[in-house]
Parts: structure tokens; C-alpha cells; sequence
């Protein structure tokens, strides 16, 4: 008899926690959106600056270049719609590119060529630049939030899942 009560008390508490554990699983990144434009975009904040700075905006897409200063690492994205997980769309057209101008040193293998990643920050300036040849003036974003997201290979973006540790992928 004891047994059983402790049986089905173990069987109580998985049913309790599932929905717990189910729940932290299927869950994102949480981004503070308050006071975001999301009428700017990469291409157009430019031409809206100087009067644009201070800005809020909340943009992601996939790194292009990574390069470390003396006290800060600029971290040049190409900028892409974002989804309602704010995780950028490669499959959408490009809005631009930004730079993220992050205090302090990020690895450039971390935050590496074609990771994606999006930011909420402060539109701070220009800065010209060049993409090949042709002259660019870009947008840089101070960050308040960063988020970088998995690699590619690090999680399965396509299938059907079926329960706990069961799973079909195609």
C-alpha cells in the first residue's frame, strides 16, 4: 500500500511539473520593446538623422563583420524583418545595414559571419563606410539588449515533435 501511494505521488508531481518544464522549452527571448520606432528602419534612419538620435530601436538581422577597438567591438549586421520572436527572417528582402557599437570586447568567432542576432538600443549616429567600392553611411546602435541566436546546426528549425524526447524530424 505504501508503495502505491508513493508511486502515484511521484506520478502527481510529473504531471504538476510538466506543464512548467513544457513551458521554459517553448519559450524565447524576452525583449523590452517600450518607446521602440518601429516605423525606423536601417535604410531609412539615416536620412532622419541628426534629428533621430536617442532613438529606440529594436532590429536584428545577420552579422556580417566583427571587428574589436581599443574599448568597444562594432559588429556590422546586415538587417532583416524580424519575426514576433524578434528573430530576423533571412528568407524576407534586407532593410539595411547597422552597426552595434557594444562597450567592452565580444569574440569575433562568437559573433561570427552569418549568426544572427538582434539588438534593442539607442540610435547614437553615422558612421560612413564602405560596403566593396561604394561609399555607405550607416546607422550604429548602442545596445541595451543583445541577444545572439543558435547556430543553424544547433537546433532543428523544421520537423513534427511529439512529445517528451520523441521526435520526427524531415
Amino acid at each position: 500500500m505504501l508503495r502505491e501511494r508513493l508511486t502515484a505521488l511521484r506520478g502527481s508531481r510529473l504531471l504538476l511539473a510538466l506543464p512548467l518544464l513544457l513551458a521554459a522549452c517553448a519559450t524565447g527571448p524576452r525583449f523590452d520593446a517600450a518607446g521602440v520606432n518601429r516605423a525606423l528602419t536601417p535604410k531609412n534612419a539615416v536620412a532622419k538623422l541628426p534629428a533621430a538620435e536617442g532613438t529606440q530601436v529594436l532590429w536584428g538581422g545577420v552579422i556580417l563583420n566583427t571587428t574589436n577597438l581599443k574599448d568597444s567591438t562594432d559588429v556590422e549586421v546586415l538587417g532583416y524583418p524580424l519575426d514576433t520572436d524578434q528573430e530576423p527572417q533571412r528568407d524576407q528582402q534586407p532593410l539595411g545595414r547597422f552597426i552595434f557599437a557594444a562597450k567592452g570586447y565580444l569574440e569575433p568567432a562568437t559573433y561570427a559571419k552569418d549568426r544572427k542576432v538582434t539588438v534593442v538600443g539607442r540610435l547614437t549616429r553615422s558612421q560612413a563606410g564602405k560596403v566593396g567600392e561604394s561609399d555607405y553611411v550607416y546607422p550604429v546602435v548602442t545596445p541595451g539588449q543583445l541577444y545572439l541566436w543558435p547556430q543553424e546546426s544547433d537546433y532543428n528549425t523544421g520537423g513534427v515533435h511529439f512529445g517528451i524526447g520523441v521526435g520526427v524530424g524531415f
